[in-house]
Formats: structure tokens, C-alpha cells, sequence
């Protein structure tokens, strides 16, 4: 029996990636540095997997960025305004794409699917040229091979990619990056030639769009894709793999029906329908490949009910063509428990990260194939009975009070436009207020002031000394900037989820356990293993230190309970929405003692709202009615005259436009400039929105400086579809990515621009 990785994490056990591109892009090192940090992870995952007795190991899913960006170069898709003239793509055209340069903003960047992982959008037009431009590919392969690994090399499908890609600017909106295909193809026949010559078997397309609700010339698409490169394809065993979802009957039929595909690889944790439609009809003579272990989370895999089902669909597909796989590729979990030194060996039983989940696939593949390890299975059953009876899982209380919040929707009593009369009396606000969305820039000194108050290095009182010099200088910048509404900085947060479910309990911390979200950026999940309350407040005493060093309004910062739980693993014993719940209501208790503590305004992100809605339209309205409800819960019982914010950002959020209203918070702060403006659509169409809205106005992942001219003009063109007195002015998002020198001139910008529209309006009143 044999076993299979649809991918693995890249950033390595101590984020040796992360740290490398960093390094390159403030020019401290060399391109041949990054090569030599990369080739090094490269061979060690390799390595890893092929000591593990994994048969089809994956090449080319490893990247300095992402795997959509990879094949926008491998396709020579660069945008006209990079000045690429043709030729391999250098480092510089593709960070510049992902980031933006001194002179020309970065595409755009959103999640991928329904994770926090992210993609640079691929621009496209009918004008688009396509060429054979990135190698890395076969250069991988190569470089595998010549260590004695033989690879599967993965590639995101042909229809995946026009799927994932929009309109390239100044291109009609109606334009279908689809009706390129028969352009795109040839690249991929050049691609598929070279691997075949350089002795691969087999290849992996990833065609994750397929668990979507496709169209049927979408679906046509995949049809005529994969029959045009079947001539190239001979010879090759042709894996497509799909995750995250149940693929559709329709996509099911569609895809088995494939004749120059050899096999097909499903999500059969997240996707248990497939199960039903492989059992009821699965081609002779192809591959099954089995994705029962979740790639997702971070817990033991349920190796007894695991063998149950591979048992049950060898009886379907046969002993010789079923492959034991991961549901999807395991970037999203994290890397090794071995590093993990905080976890105690209760909880670190419960779990298996990417190096013990490739342990658990062969595992699985040996126990199909008549030679189960019994100690080995003996212990998963254990401490999976551990975690179903440990006392630090349940906690009667806070289950009774959640399931008590289904009796209420809990709206606030008035409507927002009374709400905001009030706020506006009490805080008296210019119009075009300006506003950041919470972080600043966390310098090297700061990471080395909480890192040593962890390790003790420190005392309590020098830690409060530091934070709170860190809190007056963040302060004292925004006065100068003449901010309306102010922020302290987050300078006691490493990382905004963490911090909150450091001070829950029911939540469990790892050392070492990150995880890739974009580019260089890593957060480290928190684990939820229990359930859910707040035994103190959490922030009150800095938004109070923050409030009293300036006589504006200080916001006060939260994590909302969706954002919570879409950026934590999550327990698998219980439905999502009852931990959400909990959540909701420990946050609940936290705005109330801000309120108590006199922070008017309060804000409650929700940037990953957007992001866990389901890949299926049929589950989106269960998802949207518990999740806006989790947000509203956490602010019913303020006072009319106290603010409440929150913030979105990364997604496509036009088609949840009547749930973002629906959550009724005073003012939403949310991702736009470097998603080309595309919210703005939305209010062009008829939507009307009555609070408060902030449409981004420069995008802060790119270290580009926009002029105030540049702002200036994105805020006239929100003043044609928004009401003035709704209208706010912020960036698109946090400040702590980027650098002061960059922040500075980017922020005395857009308060400029702010108090310049500000005039020009007054003199037409």
C-alpha cells in the first residue's frame, strides 16, 4: 500500500525562510543566500518524508511566496506596469509583483479559499502574453532526483489558475480569464515535456476550484484542458487533487471522466460526501488517492476509524490503487511537536503536527497493506480516550451560558444612524475622520523586550516601564500626525490572537508551532482544546495607560470571537459554533469592563470573518447567521454613546455585503486599495450602508509610500458612492509589518489628504 503528501510546510522548524526573505529584502543578504537557505529545507523535507517510507513525495510546492505567484511566473503572466522585458523572472520582478516597489504597487493579495493562508491574484486580459518564464519546476525535480529522491512534481492546475485570477485593470470587468486557456496550455505542455525528459512518472495538478459550486462551461473547461494536453501527458501517471471540500456530483463525474488522468485525489476529512459518491461509482483501473488525514488541524488522527474507511474503499478501488494521503497539504498546520517545549504531555498526546501526520499516513499505508504496528496504533487509541475524558475539556457552566445565547439575537436596542448622532455629540469628530486600524510597527527592541519578560530575563516592573515608553511614543506620533482617533500601538502583543487566548482558558500555547500566511509572514495558532472563558480582563489596563496620556479618543482593541476561532485550531469534538459562542461571550465580558474603564470607542476585528465562510453556497447561510451573531453578542449591552468598530481585511467581501450590515456595528474599517477598489463596487450597484465605513486607503503589506495626491483621489472616488458624514480614512490595515520610516510619511500623507478634501468640501458648503 502505498502513501502520499499533497504538500508540506516551507518556512521550516525555526522559520529559517522567514528569516532569510527578510534578510534579502533589506538587502542584507544575497539572492545565492536565499538559494542556499531554501535548497537546505528543501532536501531536509525531502529527506524527511522519504525515511518516513512516503512513496509520492511532492516537489515544487515549496516557494518564496506562494504557488499562484509561481505559476503567474512559470506563465511569463507579469503585469505590464513591473517592465519586465521577457526572460527567466528574477527575484526583483517577483517580489516586486507580491509587494510592490518604490514606484508600482503589488497585486492583490487574498486568502486562499477558506484558509488564512494567502495568493497574489493573477492580473489578466485579453492582451495578456504567455511564455515559458520560471523553471523552477523542473529545477526542483532535478534537484531532488540528484539526491536520490524521486518526486511527484505539483503544479496548480491549468482551470484552477484562470479560476483564481481576475481582470486586469483597465480591462472590461466582464472579461472571463477563462477564455484563455487554449493561450496558457502551451506553457504548460513545454513544462510537462521537460519534467516527462527528465525521467518523472508522475505529476500532480492541484485543482482545488473543483469542490466549488462550478458553472457548467467551467466545468467544460476542465474537460477541454486535460484533453489537450493528453498527447503531451502519455506516459505520465496524472494525479488532480482536490481539498478543503465534498467535490460536487457534478464535478465528481466530471473529473473521474478525465481520460488522461491516472488518479484522483480527494479531502475525505472536510469532504465526507465524496466518500458516498467514490463508493457509489469509482473508474476502473484509476488511482484513489485518500485524504483521511486532515491537513488542517493539529490533532491525533483517529487511526481505527481511519483504517475503517481506507478498508472500506479498498473494497471499492482495490488493494493496488488506493493511496493513503493527507486531506490537503500540510503548509497549513504546523511543522514538527518535536520542538514543542510549552505544551505539557497531556495535550501534546492529543496532537500530531505535519512530521507526525506524515508518520500517521505510512502508518496507515502499512496497516492496509497487513502490516499494522499495534503499539503504535495501541497509543493513538489511548490518548485519544485521554482527550475524551480529561476534566480540562468541559466546563458545565460555560456550556449551559452557551447555549443559552440561541434564545436571543442580541442586537443593540437603537438603530446605528441614532447611535452615531450620540457617539458624534460625545466625541465631536471632523468629517473624514482618520483612524488606523491598531498595530504599529514592532521593532526589533520591543520583539526583545517581550521576549526576554518571557524567558523571566526581566522583571514585571521593566516590562510595564518599556511597554508604557512604547505606548507614549506611539501616542505622541499620532498627536503630531493630528490622528482623530487614536490607537496605543499594541506594543504588549506579539500577535493579536495569541495574546487574547493567552488569558482564556480552554486555550493551549505552543512554542514553535507557526504557521505560513503570506510571504515572510507567520502567526502561531493557538490550540483550542477545551471550552472557552475569560477569567480576567485581558486589555483594559493598556487601553487605560493609552487613554490617559492624550485627551482624543483611544480605541480599544479586541480580537473578535470569529477571528478567534477561524485563526486558532479549533477542537474537533464539538460543532464550531458552540465554541464560538463561548468565545463570543468571554469577549463580551471584556467591552463591557472597557466601557466600565471610560475607552469610548472600541473596536472588535473581524478580519476573518469572510474567511471561513464554507466553499459551498448551500452552507453559507448557517455559517453567516451563527458567526454575525457570535460578533453581535459581544457588544449588545453597550451605551448608545459608545463606539464600536470593526475590521475586515484580504477577502472578497461584496457578496457578504448584507451580513457585514447585519452585524451592526457603528464603523467598519476594511480592506480596499489593494484589492483595486473592488468594495467600492458594492455602493456603485445600490447598496446603501448607513454606519460608519472605512474603506482602506493604502495598502500596508507593500513598503511602498502612496503621495497624498494618490489618497487623496481614492477618498473622492469613496465620497462618490458613500455619504460624507459615514465616511472615514485609515489604511487598509495594521501597522506592524512595516517599518517607521516607511509608516511616518505613508500616515502624514493621508491625514494631509484627509484635511485637504476636508476644505475643498467646506467651500462648496
Amino acid at each position: 500500500m502505498a502513501s502520499h503528501i499533497v504538500g508540506y510546510p516551507r518556512m521550516g522548524p525555526k522559520r529559517e525562510l522567514k528569516f532569510a526573505l527578510e534578510s534579502f529584502w533589506d538587502g542584507k543578504s544575497t539572492s545565492e543566500d536565499l538559494e542556499k537557505v531554501s535548497t537546505d529545507l528543501r532536501a531536509s523535507i525531502w529527506k524527511q518524508m522519504a525515511d518516513a517510507g512516503i512513496k509520492y513525495i511532492p516537489s515544487n510546492n515549496f516557494s518564496h511566496y506562494d504557488q499562484v505567484l509561481d505559476t503567474t511566473a512559470m506563465l511569463g503572466a507579469v503585469p505590464d506596469r513591473y517592465s519586465w522585458t521577457g526572460g527567466e523572472i528574477t527575484l526583483s520582478t517577483y517580489f516586486s509583483m507580491a509587494r510592490g516597489n518604490a514606484t508600482v504597487p503589488a497585486m492583490e493579495m487574498t486568502k486562499w479559499f477558506d484558509t488564512n493562508y494567502h495568493f497574489i491574484v493573477p492580473e489578466l486580459g485579453p492582451a495578456t502574453k504567455f511564455s515559458y518564464s520560471s523553471h523552477k519546476a523542473i529545477n526542483e525535480y532535478k534537484e531532488a532526483k540528484a539526491l536520490g529522491i524521486d518526486t511527484v512534481p505539483v503544479l496548480v492546475g491549468p482551470v484552477s489558475y484562470l479560476l483564481l485570477s481576475k481582470p486586469a485593470k483597465g480591462v472590461e470587468k466582464s472579461f472571463s480569464p477563462l477564455s484563455l486557456l487554449s493561450s496558457i496550455l502551451p506553457v504548460y505542455k513545454e513544462v510537462i515535456a521537460e519534467l516527462k525528459a527528465a525521467g518523472a512518472s508522475w505529476i500532480q495538478f492541484d485543482e482545488p476550484t473543483l469542490v466549488k459550486d462550478l458553472e457548467s462551461h467551467q466545468l467544460a473547461a476542465f474537460s477541454a484542458a486535460y484533453s489537450e494536453l493528453e498527447s503531451t501527458l502519455s506516459g505520465l501517471n496524472v494525479l488532480v487533487e482536490t481539498y478543503f471540500a465534498d467535490v460536487p456530483a457534478g464535478s465528481y463525474k466530471t473529473l473521474t471522466s478525465l481520460s488522461s488522468v491516472t488518479a484522483y485525489g480527494f479531502d475525505l476529512v472536510r469532504g465526507t460526501k465524496t466518500l458516498d459518491l467514490v463508493k457509489s461509482g469509482f473508474p476502473a483501473g484509476k488511482y484513489l488517492f485518500a485524504g483521511v488525514v486532515d491537513g488542517r488541524n493539529i490533532w491525533a488522527d483517529d487511526l481505527a476509524a481511519s483504517l475503517v474507511t481506507l478498508q472500506s474503499l479498498e473494497a471499492v478501488v482495490g488493494k493496488d490503487k488506493l493511496v493513503v494521503s493527507t486531506s490537503c497539504s500540510l503548509m497549513h498546520t504546523a511543522v514538527d511537536l518535536v520542538n514543542e517545549t510549552k505544551l505539557d504531555d497531556e495535550i501534546k498526546s492529543w496532537l500530531a503536527f505535519a512530521a507526525q501526520k506524515v508518520v500517521e499516513v505510512n502508518a496507515l499505508a502499512k496497516a492496509i497493506a497487513g502490516q499494522k504496528d499495534e503499539a503504535y496504533f495501541a497509543a493513538n487509541a489511548a490518548a485519544l480516550s485521554s482527550r475524551r475524558s480529561s476534566p480540562r475539556v468541559t466546563n458545565e457552566e460555560v456550556q449551559k451560558a452557551a447555549s443559552a445565547v440561541k434564545s436571543s439575537d442580541h442586537r443593540r436596542a437603537t438603530t446605528v444612524s441614532a447611535r452615531l448622532d450620540a457617539q458624534q455629540k460625545k466625541l465631536n469628530l471632523p468629517i473624514l475622520p482618520t483612524t488606523t486600524i491598531g498595530s504599529f510597527p514592532q521593532t526589533v527592541e520591543l520583539r526583545r523586550v517581550r521576549r526576554e519578560y518571557k524567558a523571566k530575563k526581566i522583571s514585571e516592573e521593566e516590562y510595564t516601564k518599556a511597554i508604557k515608553e512604547e505606548i507614549s511614543k506611539v501616542v505622541k506620533l499620532q498627536e503630531e500626525l493630528d490622528i482623530d482617533v487614536l490607537v496605543h500601538g499594541e506594543p504588549e502583543r506579539n500577535d493579536m490572537v495569541e495574546y487574547f487566548g493567552e488569558q482564556l482558558s480552554g486555550f493551549a500555547f505552543t512554542a514553535n508551532g507557526w504557521v505560513q500566511s503570506y510571504g515572510s509572514r507567520c502567526v502561531k495558532p493557538p490550540i483550542i482544546y477545551g471550552d472557552v472563558s475569560r477569567p480576567n480582563p485581558m486589555t483594559v489596563y493598556w487601553s487605560s495607560v493609552a487613554q490617559s496620556m492624550t485627551s482624543r479618543p483611544m480605541k480599544g482593541m479586541l480580537t473578535g470571537p470569529v477571528t478567534i476561532l477561524n485563526w486558532s485550531f479549533v477542537r474537533n469534538d464539538q460543532p464550531r459554533f458552540e465554541t464560538c459562542y463561548q468565545i463570543a461571550l468571554a469577549i463580551k465580558k471584556e467591552v463591557e469592563d472597557l466601557e466600565a474603564g471610560g475607552i469610548q470607542v472600541i473596536q472588535i476585528d473581524e478580519a476573518a470573518l469572510r474567511e471561513g465562510l464554507p466553499l459551498r453556497k448551500s452552507e453559507h447561510e448557517f455559517y453567516l447567521d451563527w458567526a454575525v451573531h457570535s460578533f453581535r453578542i459581544t457588544n449588545c449591552g453597550v451605551k448608545d454613546t459608545t463606539q464600536i468598530h470593526t475590521h475586515m481585511c484580504y477577502s472578497n467581501f461584496n457578496d457578504i455585503i448584507q451580513s457585514i450590515i447585519n452585524m451592526d456595528a457603528d464603523v467598519i474599517t476594511i480592506e480596499n486599495s489593494r484589492s483595486d477598489e473592488k468594495l467600492l463596487s458594492v455602493f456603485r450597484e445600490g447598496v446603501v450602508y448607513g454606519a460608519g465605513i472605512g474603506p482602506g486607503v493604502y495598502d500596508i503589506h507593500s513598503p511602498r509610500i502612496p503621495s497624498k495626491e494618490e489618497i487623496a483621489d481614492r477618498v473622492n472616488k469613496m465620497l462618490a458612492v458613500l455619504d460624507t458624514n459615514i465616511l472615514w480614512v485609515n489604511p487598509d490595515c495594521g501597522l506592524k509589518t512595516r517599518k517607521y520610516d516607511e509608516v511616518k510619511p505613508a500616515l502624514t500623507n493621508m491625514v494631509d489628504a484627509a484635511k485637504q478634501i476636508r476644505a475643498e468640501l467646506a467651500k462648496v458648503c
